[in-house]
């Protein structure tokens, strides 16, 4: 490989970010299937390729955007709703309680949401579940009864596509908010009781002027995780 291409991948996995502010401009099925065509080439042990990928836009879109939405804006309805699996820790501790904390208040701070502003911060919340207005989300399960070195297979698969998005000019934010109503996903989208909900991903062109566009998360250096042994 060429520095030129050495370069020009470390920009594009250095400089991708989260986007959380969509145009409203379809995104054409040819282009979102040459990112899944190229994603698939994501290793897997054994080659079982343990995804499903179901995407999501136009009409059907909104109107599970619209119960996403519907339910998280009700105690009530939420109480019905539990993960089935478990995304974060039951516990959070030191570093990753203040990675977690410090990122939040950062975020907000980025688009003018000081801390305490609950009502401020529930409406962003809530952006989560119209998937930041993306006219595409793409829903992925794995099925119930792999294991563990499977879903460490399903990243290798996502972060295929997040880069193949990115080198096309397209933005993407992987959600794992909203697979705690994956009831709600099983409804609409046909989802068998035989796969679990692993995340999302909103896709779609960036608004590049959003107040959240301008957000760069902290990066631990590589001397904080990484023991070089010789």
């Amino acid at each position: 490989m060429s520095d030129t291409n050495i370069r020009f991948l470390d920009q594009l996995i250095t400089t991708r970010r989260s986007c959380r502010a969509f145009k409203p401009d379809p995104v054409p099925e040819p282009v979102i299937r040459d990112i899944l065509d190229t994603a698939r080439w994501a290793p897997s042990a054994t080659n079982i390729q343990p995804w499903h990928v179901r995407v999501v836009t136009g009409g059907p879109l909104k109107a599970l955007a619209a119960e996403l939405t519907a339910v998280d804006n009700d105690p009530e309805q939420q109480a019905a709703h539990k993960r089935e699996v478990a995304y974060y820790p039951a516990q959070w501790r030191a570093p990753y309680y203040e990675r977690r904390k410090r990122v939040g208040i950062q975020l907000y701070s980025s688009i003018g949401i000081p801390k305490g502003d609950k009502e401020r911060m529930q409406a962003q919340h809530n952006r989560n579940f119209k998937f930041f207005d993306a006219p595409v989300a793409m829903v992925f399960t794995i099925d119930r009864d792999l294991a563990i070195g499977s879903w460490l297979d399903y990243g290798f698969f996502l972060q295929n596509i997040l880069l193949a998005a990115a080198v096309r000019g397209l933005a993407t934010c992987v959600q794992a908010g909203p697979t705690q109503y994956h009831l709600i996903f099983r409804k609409h989208l046909n989802i068998p009781d035989t796969e679990v909900m692993v995340v999302c991903i909103a896709l779609g062109q960036a608004i590049p002027d959003a107040p959240t566009a301008s957000f760069t998360p902290e990066r631990e250096e590589v001397d904080t995780f990484a023991t070089f042994i010789s």
